[in-house]
C-alpha cells in the first residue's frame, strides 16, 4: 500500500496547501489543525516530493499545477483558497493562469510572481551542480538553516531537524528537476494584474528567499490584495510565525467567504 500523498481533514470551505522546494505535507501538518475546525483543509505532496515520488518526469511549474487539478477534481473540489509556500506559490501562479475559475482566492506565502533573476538562475545552476557532485544530504545541511531568521534557528531547532530530514528523504532527481523547473519558470506577474480573485501575500522582512524590494514589487498588482510583512521572521513563517501567519490566512478566508 503506498503512502498517502495527501490529507484532507476538516469541513467547510476549502483551503489547499502546496509546500515548497524539498518539503512536503508533513510541512503544514501543526498549522492547519485550528484551521480545521472551521474549514476542510487539504495538503499535497508535489509531483517527485514527500509520498509523491513514483513516475514523476516532469517538475515544471504547469505540470505540478496539472497535478494539482487532477486531485482536486478527484477529492470533489470545485472552488478552494490555494495557499503556496516558496515553490507551491510558484505552483499556485501557474494554475491561476490555467484554472483562475477554481479560486476563491490565493496566498502567495513567503513567494512570488516574478521570474528568477540572472543571478539567481546561475546560483540554481551552481546548485545543480552541487547537488550532481556531493548529493542530496550534503546539500539539505547548508540549505536549510538560512532559511529561518537568525535570531529564531536556536529555539526552532526541532523544525529545522525536520525540514532537512524531510529535504534528505527527497529523491536526487526531483531535487534537481526542482531547481531547473525554479529557474526556468516564467514571469507571471500579468496573471496578478489580471486576478479576479483576492490575493494575500505573507512576506518575512529578513526573508533572503524573496527580499523586501521583490515583495514590495508586486504586491499592489491585484484588484484586491491583503498584504502581511512580518519583522524577525525568515522564508518560514508557518513555523517562525505560527500564530499570525495562521490567522491572516483565517481572516483573508472569513473576508472572502463571509
Amino acid at each position: 500500500m503506498p503512502h498517502a500523498t495527501y490529507t484532507d481533514a476538516g469541513s467547510g470551505e476549502t483551503l489547499v496547501f502546496l509546500h515548497g522546494f524539498a518539503e512536503s505535507k508533513h510541512l503544514w501538518t501543526d498549522f492547519k489543525k485550528p484551521l480545521q475546525q472551521k474549514f476542510r483543509t487539504i495538503a499535497l505532496d508535489l509531483p517527485g516530493f514527500g509520498n509523491n515520488t513514483a513516475n514523476t518526469t516532469n517538475y515544471s511549474m504547469d505540470a505540478m499545477a496539472d497535478y494539482v487539478k487532477q486531485q482536486l477534481d478527484k477529492l470533489g473540489v470545485k472552488k478552494c483558497i490555494l495557499i503556496g509556500h516558496s515553490m507551491g506559490g510558484y505552483v499556485s501562479m501557474a494554475f491561476a493562469e490555467k484554472y483562475s475559475n477554481m479560486l476563491n482566492g490565493l496566498c502567495l506565502f513567503h513567494s512570488s510572481a516574478l521570474p528568477d533573476t540572472d543571478e539567481k538562475k546561475d546560483n540554481r545552476n551552481k546548485t545543480i551542480e552541487f547537488v550532481e557532485k556531493h548529493g542530496v544530504e550534503k546539500f539539505m545541511q547548508s540549505f536549510v538553516e538560512p532559511l529561518f531568521f537568525a535570531d529564531n534557528r536556536e529555539k526552532l531547532r526541532s523544525k529545522i531537524d525536520l525540514m532537512k530530514k524531510i529535504g534528505t528523504d527527497t529523491p536526487k532527481e526531483s531535487i534537481i528537476g526542482g531547481l531547473a523547473a525554479m529557474r526556468d519558470r516564467p514571469d507571471r506577474t500579468d496573471v496578478l494584474k489580471k486576478a479576479k480573485f483576492p490575493v494575500l501575500f505573507i512576506f518575512g522582512k529578513e526573508d533572503g528567499a524573496v527580499p523586501m524590494d521583490k515583495a514590495l514589487e508586486q504586491c499592489h498588482l491585484p484588484d484586491n490584495s491583503m498584504v502581511y510583512f512580518l519583522g524577525q521572521t525568515g522564508h518560514m513563517g508557518m513555523f517562525e510565525r505560527p500564530y499570525e501567519t495562521r490567522k491572516a490566512i483565517e481572516k483573508f478566508a472569513e473576508t472572502i467567504l463571509g
